[in-house]
């Protein structure tokens, strides 16, 4: 039977990472923790459940999740951040399907990922966000712009598995303004440096286009209160990402001159 290694970057985790760990058991035969010099417990809970853990200073989230792909020693690749864990479906289905991997053309695999968001399940404007997860290494890598990391197949067929990612998200609405501010931050830099042109209009219309999708064409407005949260929220990320662009464009070009 093919094997599998879960793949996991890890930064101060200590209060989640155990039951993201727990879940790989019953399908993964290694785990992989890329570790971003932990100050908490995070590496010595890990170390109860494997001995592959790699201490590594933050490269970027995609940089650092191909460490961890490079790393493992088996082909397929399963991968969750330390907030995810598997659920009964989804690990039955990856169990299924285990004893045939690499028989066929299929690459990859995706599964729909479901986040608590922190008081509540969010069933519409953040669901069923899939992703792929595991996938065979010699035929896929991690790829995107970061922090918004994708699995990119290069060749093979992608198919899709049932159950859910368990996504314990945001713990509260100020961490995920404190999480919005950090990945903004990122994403501005990354479209920077790619050279990427941004007009003036972009922080409106993706800020305002992000908030519609989220709340009326996925129906966020089921969510409750914490779907209208979700999607002003995720607006603003969109809005203040592209702000960030234009502004330190600007702050760049605008440089005064060295006496």
């Amino acid at each position: 039977m093919p094997k599998i290694s879960a793949c996991i970057i890890s930064y101060n985790e200590e209060a989640k990472i155990e039951d993201c760990l727990k879940s790989l058991l019953p399908v993964a035969d290694e785990i992989v923790v890329i570790d971003s010099l932990s100050t908490d417990r995070t590496r010595e809970i890990a170390a109860q459940y494997t001995d592959k853990i790699f201490e590594q200073p933050f490269l970027g989230h995609v940089e650092q999740k191909n460490l961890a792909v490079e790393k493992a020693s088996h082909d397929w690749i399963l991968s969750l951040d330390c907030d995810e864990r598997l659920d009964e479906t989804l690990t039955a289905s990856i169990l299924a399907i285990k004893e045939r991997l690499g028989e066929d053309d299929v690459s990859a695999y995706r599964m729909a990922r479901k986040t608590f968001y922190v008081y509540r399940w969010l069933n519409h404007c953040w669901y069923p966000d899939r992703k792929i997860r595991l996938f065979n290494r010699h035929k896929a890598r991690w790829g995107g712009i970061n922090p918004h990391d994708r699995v990119e197949v290069a060749e093979g067929e992608v198919l899709t598995l049932k159950g859910d990612i368990l996504h314990y998200s945001f713990d509260s609405i100020s961490q995920h303004l404190k999480t919005i501010d950090h990945f903004t931050e990122i994403g501005a830099k990354e479209i920077l440096r790619h050279g990427k042109q941004v007009s003036r209009f972009a922080p409106m219309t993706h800020g305002f286009w992000t908030f519609f999708r989220m709340l009326v064409i996925k129906r966020g407005f089921l969510d409750g209160y914490a779907g209208v949260v979700v999607s002003v929220l995720s607006g603003v990320h969109a809005f203040v990402k592209y702000s960030k662009v234009i502004v330190y464009g600007e702050q760049h070009s605008h440089v005064p001159p060295e006496e």
